[in-house]
Protein backbone atom coordinates (compact mmCIF):
# COMPACT_ATOMS: atom_id res chain seq x y z
CA UNK A 1 0.00 0.00 0.00
CA UNK A 2 1.39 3.41 -0.93
CA UNK A 3 0.59 5.89 1.84
CA UNK A 4 2.50 8.93 0.55
CA UNK A 5 5.38 9.80 -1.75
CA UNK A 6 8.44 7.80 -0.82
CA UNK A 7 6.61 5.67 1.77
CA UNK A 8 5.36 2.09 1.51
CA UNK A 9 3.30 0.33 4.14
CA UNK A 10 1.45 -2.98 4.43
CA UNK A 11 -2.08 -2.37 5.71
CA UNK A 12 -5.29 -4.31 6.25
CA UNK A 13 -7.97 -2.93 3.91
CA UNK A 14 -11.54 -3.92 3.19
CA UNK A 15 -12.06 -6.73 0.69
CA UNK A 16 -13.29 -5.13 -2.55
CA UNK A 17 -16.68 -5.95 -4.06
CA UNK A 18 -17.11 -6.26 -7.84
CA UNK A 19 -19.55 -3.82 -9.38
CA UNK A 20 -21.36 -4.04 -12.72
CA UNK A 21 -19.10 -5.52 -15.39
CA UNK A 22 -16.33 -6.37 -12.92
CA UNK A 23 -14.77 -9.48 -11.40
CA UNK A 24 -13.08 -10.15 -8.08
CA UNK A 25 -9.77 -11.98 -8.51
CA UNK A 26 -8.17 -13.80 -5.59
CA UNK A 27 -4.54 -13.26 -6.45
CA UNK A 28 -2.02 -16.09 -6.38
CA UNK A 29 0.99 -14.01 -7.38
CA UNK A 30 2.00 -10.54 -8.49
CA UNK A 31 5.24 -9.05 -9.84
CA UNK A 32 7.20 -5.82 -9.49
CA UNK A 33 8.04 -3.44 -12.31
CA UNK A 34 10.33 -0.40 -12.36
CA UNK A 35 7.14 1.66 -12.50
CA UNK A 36 6.30 0.54 -8.96
CA UNK A 37 9.75 1.55 -7.75
CA UNK A 38 9.46 4.98 -9.38
CA UNK A 39 6.05 5.54 -7.79
CA UNK A 40 7.37 4.54 -4.37
CA UNK A 41 10.10 7.18 -4.75
CA UNK A 42 7.64 9.87 -5.83
CA UNK A 43 9.11 9.97 -9.35
CA UNK A 44 5.91 9.28 -11.28
CA UNK A 45 3.22 11.70 -12.46
CA UNK A 46 -0.16 12.08 -10.74
CA UNK A 47 0.61 9.94 -7.72
CA UNK A 48 -2.51 9.26 -5.64
CA UNK A 49 -1.77 8.53 -1.95
CA UNK A 50 -3.29 5.47 -0.25
CA UNK A 51 -3.29 3.42 -3.42
CA UNK A 52 -2.41 -0.28 -3.69
CA UNK A 53 0.45 -0.61 -6.17
CA UNK A 54 1.02 -3.44 -8.64
CA UNK A 55 0.20 -3.83 -12.34
CA UNK A 56 1.02 -7.53 -12.81
CA UNK A 57 -1.06 -10.31 -11.35
CA UNK A 58 -2.52 -13.78 -11.77
CA UNK A 59 -5.17 -15.56 -9.78
CA UNK A 60 -8.60 -17.18 -9.60
CA UNK A 61 -11.95 -15.47 -10.19
CA UNK A 62 -13.83 -15.62 -6.87
CA UNK A 63 -16.89 -13.45 -7.57
CA UNK A 64 -18.51 -11.45 -10.37
CA UNK A 65 -20.60 -8.32 -10.58
CA UNK A 66 -23.81 -7.67 -12.47
CA UNK A 67 -23.78 -8.55 -16.21
CA UNK A 68 -20.85 -10.95 -15.84
CA UNK A 69 -21.52 -14.67 -16.33
CA UNK A 70 -21.21 -16.58 -13.02
CA UNK A 71 -19.86 -19.54 -14.98
CA UNK A 72 -16.38 -17.95 -15.06
CA UNK A 73 -16.07 -18.16 -11.25
CA UNK A 74 -13.13 -20.46 -10.53
CA UNK A 75 -11.30 -19.67 -13.78
CA UNK A 76 -7.53 -19.23 -13.56
CA UNK A 77 -6.59 -15.90 -15.14
CA UNK A 78 -3.91 -13.32 -15.79
CA UNK A 79 -4.70 -9.60 -15.86
CA UNK A 80 -4.19 -7.16 -18.71
CA UNK A 81 -3.04 -4.00 -16.85
CA UNK A 82 -4.12 -1.62 -19.65
CA UNK A 83 -6.92 0.74 -18.63
CA UNK A 84 -8.68 2.83 -21.33
CA UNK A 85 -6.22 2.37 -24.20
CA UNK A 86 -8.87 3.65 -26.60
CA UNK A 87 -9.92 2.89 -30.17
CA UNK A 88 -6.70 3.75 -32.00
CA UNK A 89 -4.27 0.79 -31.99
CA UNK A 90 -1.38 3.11 -32.90
CA UNK A 91 -1.50 5.29 -29.78
CA UNK A 92 -3.14 5.35 -26.34
CA UNK A 93 -6.01 7.69 -25.46
CA UNK A 94 -5.74 10.76 -23.21
CA UNK A 95 -7.51 8.83 -20.41
CA UNK A 96 -5.14 5.86 -20.57
CA UNK A 97 -3.52 4.59 -17.39
CA UNK A 98 -2.09 1.41 -15.92
CA UNK A 99 -3.43 -0.77 -13.12
CA UNK A 100 -1.88 0.07 -9.77
CA UNK A 101 -2.02 3.89 -9.97
CA UNK A 102 -4.38 5.69 -9.69
CA UNK A 103 -6.65 2.64 -9.17
CA UNK A 104 -5.78 -0.14 -6.72
CA UNK A 105 -3.51 -2.83 -8.11
CA UNK A 106 -2.21 -6.32 -7.47
CA UNK A 107 -0.05 -6.08 -4.34
CA UNK A 108 -2.94 -7.43 -2.30
CA UNK A 109 -4.86 -10.63 -1.70
CA UNK A 110 -7.72 -9.44 -3.93
CA UNK A 111 -8.20 -7.05 -6.81
CA UNK A 112 -11.35 -5.88 -8.61
CA UNK A 113 -10.99 -5.37 -12.35
CA UNK A 114 -13.27 -4.99 -15.37
CA UNK A 115 -14.13 -8.39 -16.81
CA UNK A 116 -12.59 -7.56 -20.19
CA UNK A 117 -9.17 -7.24 -18.49
CA UNK A 118 -8.90 -10.96 -17.72
CA UNK A 119 -7.38 -13.67 -19.92
CA UNK A 120 -6.92 -17.38 -19.42
CA UNK A 121 -3.72 -18.22 -17.56
CA UNK A 122 -1.27 -20.01 -19.88
CA UNK A 123 -1.29 -23.64 -18.81
CA UNK A 124 2.46 -24.13 -19.20
CA UNK A 125 3.22 -21.32 -16.74
CA UNK A 126 3.31 -21.44 -12.96
CA UNK A 127 1.52 -18.78 -10.95
CA UNK A 128 4.78 -16.89 -10.47
CA UNK A 129 5.61 -17.04 -14.18
CA UNK A 130 2.10 -15.97 -15.14
CA UNK A 131 2.25 -12.96 -12.84
CA UNK A 132 5.61 -11.94 -14.30
CA UNK A 133 4.31 -11.74 -17.85
CA UNK A 134 1.77 -8.93 -18.48
CA UNK A 135 3.35 -5.46 -18.34
CA UNK A 136 6.91 -6.25 -19.39
CA UNK A 137 5.82 -8.90 -21.88
CA UNK A 138 3.40 -6.56 -23.62
CA UNK A 139 5.92 -3.70 -23.71
CA UNK A 140 8.50 -6.00 -25.31
CA UNK A 141 6.02 -7.46 -27.80
CA UNK A 142 4.89 -4.07 -29.12
CA UNK A 143 8.42 -2.65 -29.30
CA UNK A 144 9.76 -5.67 -31.15
CA UNK A 145 6.98 -6.58 -33.56
CA UNK A 146 4.76 -3.52 -34.14
CA UNK A 147 7.36 -0.78 -33.88
CA UNK A 148 10.49 -2.74 -34.75
CA UNK A 149 8.81 -4.86 -37.45
CA UNK A 150 11.28 -7.66 -36.66
CA UNK A 151 11.54 -10.45 -39.23
CA UNK A 152 13.10 -13.89 -39.11
CA UNK A 153 16.90 -13.97 -39.54
CA UNK A 154 17.28 -10.22 -39.03
CA UNK A 155 19.96 -8.93 -36.66
CA UNK A 156 18.49 -7.40 -33.51
CA UNK A 157 20.40 -5.73 -30.66
CA UNK A 158 18.74 -5.50 -27.25
CA UNK A 159 20.36 -3.01 -24.90
CA UNK A 160 20.47 -3.27 -21.11
CA UNK A 161 19.43 -6.91 -21.01
CA UNK A 162 19.30 -6.93 -17.22
CA UNK A 163 15.85 -5.31 -17.31
CA UNK A 164 12.58 -7.24 -17.40
CA UNK A 165 11.32 -5.79 -20.70
CA UNK A 166 14.71 -6.36 -22.33
CA UNK A 167 14.71 -9.99 -21.24
CA UNK A 168 11.26 -10.60 -22.73
CA UNK A 169 12.43 -8.86 -25.90
CA UNK A 170 15.39 -11.25 -26.02
CA UNK A 171 13.16 -14.30 -25.52
CA UNK A 172 10.59 -13.14 -28.11
CA UNK A 173 13.22 -12.27 -30.73
CA UNK A 174 14.95 -15.62 -30.25
CA UNK A 175 11.62 -17.46 -30.58
CA UNK A 176 10.90 -15.49 -33.78
CA UNK A 177 14.10 -16.79 -35.38
CA UNK A 178 16.11 -13.56 -35.32
CA UNK A 179 19.85 -13.28 -34.75
CA UNK A 180 19.85 -11.82 -31.25
CA UNK A 181 22.63 -9.79 -29.66
CA UNK A 182 22.57 -8.08 -26.26
CA UNK A 183 24.37 -5.41 -24.25
CA UNK A 184 24.88 -5.11 -20.52
CA UNK A 185 27.35 -3.66 -18.05
CA UNK A 186 27.43 -7.04 -16.28
CA UNK A 187 29.39 -9.92 -17.83
CA UNK A 188 27.37 -12.56 -15.97
CA UNK A 189 24.20 -11.30 -17.62
CA UNK A 190 25.85 -11.37 -21.03
CA UNK A 191 27.05 -14.92 -20.45
CA UNK A 192 23.58 -15.98 -19.27
CA UNK A 193 21.93 -14.65 -22.43
CA UNK A 194 24.52 -16.32 -24.64
CA UNK A 195 23.83 -19.62 -22.85
CA UNK A 196 20.13 -19.07 -23.65
CA UNK A 197 20.72 -18.54 -27.37
CA UNK A 198 22.07 -15.03 -27.96
CA UNK A 199 24.56 -14.87 -30.82
CA UNK A 200 26.76 -12.48 -28.87
CA UNK A 201 26.96 -9.89 -26.11
CA UNK A 202 28.77 -6.58 -25.62
CA UNK A 203 29.64 -4.60 -22.53
CA UNK A 204 28.58 -0.99 -22.96
CA UNK A 205 31.26 -0.13 -20.40
CA UNK A 206 33.91 -1.10 -22.95
CA UNK A 207 35.07 1.88 -24.98
CA UNK A 208 34.18 1.53 -28.65
CA UNK A 209 32.07 -1.59 -28.06
CA UNK A 210 29.79 -0.62 -30.94
CA UNK A 211 32.68 -0.77 -33.43
CA UNK A 212 33.37 -4.35 -32.41
CA UNK A 213 29.67 -5.18 -32.65
CA UNK A 214 29.41 -3.74 -36.15
CA UNK A 215 32.53 -5.57 -37.30
CA UNK A 216 31.33 -8.93 -35.98
CA UNK A 217 27.69 -8.70 -37.12
CA UNK A 218 27.69 -6.51 -40.22
CA UNK A 219 25.21 -4.19 -38.53
CA UNK A 220 21.70 -4.38 -37.09
CA UNK A 221 18.24 -4.26 -38.62
CA UNK A 222 16.61 -3.48 -35.28
CA UNK A 223 17.77 -2.05 -31.95
CA UNK A 224 15.48 -2.12 -28.90
CA UNK A 225 16.55 0.32 -26.18
CA UNK A 226 15.27 1.63 -22.84
CA UNK A 227 17.91 4.18 -21.90
CA UNK A 228 18.24 6.81 -24.64
CA UNK A 229 20.94 9.39 -23.98
CA UNK A 230 24.08 9.81 -26.04
CA UNK A 231 24.34 6.09 -26.83
CA UNK A 232 21.65 6.61 -29.48
CA UNK A 233 24.41 7.92 -31.72
CA UNK A 234 26.34 4.68 -31.21
CA UNK A 235 23.28 2.75 -32.36
CA UNK A 236 22.89 4.97 -35.42
CA UNK A 237 26.47 4.12 -36.46
CA UNK A 238 25.83 0.37 -36.44
CA UNK A 239 22.44 0.26 -38.17
CA UNK A 240 21.96 -1.36 -41.54
CA UNK A 241 20.26 0.81 -44.19
CA UNK A 242 16.56 1.29 -43.29
CA UNK A 243 17.26 0.07 -39.74
CA UNK A 244 14.78 0.69 -36.92
CA UNK A 245 15.75 1.97 -33.47
CA UNK A 246 12.89 1.56 -30.97
CA UNK A 247 13.03 3.01 -27.46
CA UNK A 248 10.52 2.43 -24.65
CA UNK A 249 12.28 4.51 -21.99
CA UNK A 250 14.82 7.28 -21.49
CA UNK A 251 16.63 6.60 -18.21
CA UNK A 252 19.76 8.28 -19.62
CA UNK A 253 17.78 11.30 -20.75
CA UNK A 254 17.98 13.20 -24.02
CA UNK A 255 21.10 12.94 -26.21
CA UNK A 256 23.21 16.09 -26.35
CA UNK A 257 23.11 15.81 -30.12
CA UNK A 258 21.69 13.40 -32.68
CA UNK A 259 23.47 12.26 -35.84
CA UNK A 260 20.73 13.46 -38.18
CA UNK A 261 22.94 13.29 -41.25
CA UNK A 262 23.65 9.56 -40.88
CA UNK A 263 19.99 8.94 -40.05
CA UNK A 264 18.49 10.51 -43.16
CA UNK A 265 21.18 9.18 -45.51
CA UNK A 266 20.68 5.61 -44.29
CA UNK A 267 16.87 5.93 -43.98
CA UNK A 268 17.00 5.07 -40.26
CA UNK A 269 13.84 5.20 -38.14
CA UNK A 270 13.85 6.33 -34.49
CA UNK A 271 10.56 5.17 -32.96
CA UNK A 272 9.11 5.59 -29.46
CA UNK A 273 6.98 2.84 -27.91
CA UNK A 274 4.85 2.22 -24.81
CA UNK A 275 3.24 -0.81 -23.24
CA UNK A 276 0.76 -1.83 -25.96
CA UNK A 277 -2.91 -2.13 -26.89
CA UNK A 278 -5.43 -4.83 -25.97
CA UNK A 279 -5.13 -6.72 -29.27
CA UNK A 280 -1.37 -6.86 -28.84
CA UNK A 281 -1.87 -8.27 -25.34
CA UNK A 282 -3.90 -11.16 -26.82
CA UNK A 283 -1.29 -11.71 -29.51
CA UNK A 284 1.51 -11.61 -26.94
CA UNK A 285 -0.11 -14.25 -24.75
CA UNK A 286 -0.77 -16.45 -27.80
CA UNK A 287 2.88 -16.06 -28.88
CA UNK A 288 4.06 -17.06 -25.40
CA UNK A 289 1.82 -20.15 -25.45
CA UNK A 290 2.75 -21.14 -29.01
CA UNK A 291 6.46 -20.93 -28.28
CA UNK A 292 6.31 -22.28 -24.70
CA UNK A 293 8.13 -19.18 -23.42
CA UNK A 294 8.69 -18.95 -19.67
CA UNK A 295 9.50 -15.62 -18.01
CA UNK A 296 12.87 -15.34 -16.29
CA UNK A 297 12.36 -15.15 -12.52
CA UNK A 298 14.94 -13.60 -10.20
CA UNK A 299 13.22 -14.57 -6.95
CA UNK A 300 9.86 -15.24 -5.32
CA UNK A 301 8.91 -14.07 -1.82
CA UNK A 302 5.71 -13.81 0.28
CA UNK A 303 3.56 -10.70 0.39
CA UNK A 304 4.74 -9.75 3.88
CA UNK A 305 8.28 -9.43 2.46
CA UNK A 306 7.33 -7.17 -0.43
CA UNK A 307 9.28 -4.20 0.94
CA UNK A 308 12.47 -6.28 0.65
CA UNK A 309 11.63 -6.87 -3.02
CA UNK A 310 11.37 -3.11 -3.54
CA UNK A 311 14.71 -2.66 -1.80
CA UNK A 312 16.34 -5.28 -4.04
CA UNK A 313 14.95 -3.68 -7.20
CA UNK A 314 16.19 -0.29 -6.09
CA UNK A 315 19.61 -1.24 -4.71
CA UNK A 316 20.82 -4.51 -6.24
CA UNK A 317 21.51 -6.10 -9.59
CA UNK A 318 18.47 -8.14 -10.66
CA UNK A 319 18.24 -10.69 -13.48
CA UNK A 320 14.63 -11.64 -14.03
CA UNK A 321 11.36 -10.62 -12.45
CA UNK A 322 10.80 -10.12 -8.73
CA UNK A 323 7.61 -12.02 -7.89
CA UNK A 324 5.35 -11.93 -4.85
CA UNK A 325 3.57 -15.15 -3.85
CA UNK A 326 0.23 -14.23 -2.31
CA UNK A 327 -1.68 -17.44 -1.67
Amino acid sequence: MLVEKGSLELLEIQKPIPEKGQVLVKLKASALNKRDDWISQGKYPDIKPNTVLGADGAGVIEAVGQDVAPSIIGNEVIINPNINWGDDPKVQSSSYHILGMPMNGTFAEYVVIDSDRIHAKPKHLSWAESAALPLAGLTAFRALFRQGQLKQKENVLISGVGGGVAQFTFQFAYAAGANVYVTSGNQEKLDKCISMGAKGGYSYKEEGWFKKAHQETGGFDVVIDSAGGNQLNDFIKIMKPAGRIVFYGATNGTPQKLDMFRMFWNQITLQGSTMGNDQEFKEMVAFVVQNSIKPIIDSVRPLDEIVSAFNKMHNEAVFGKLVISIS
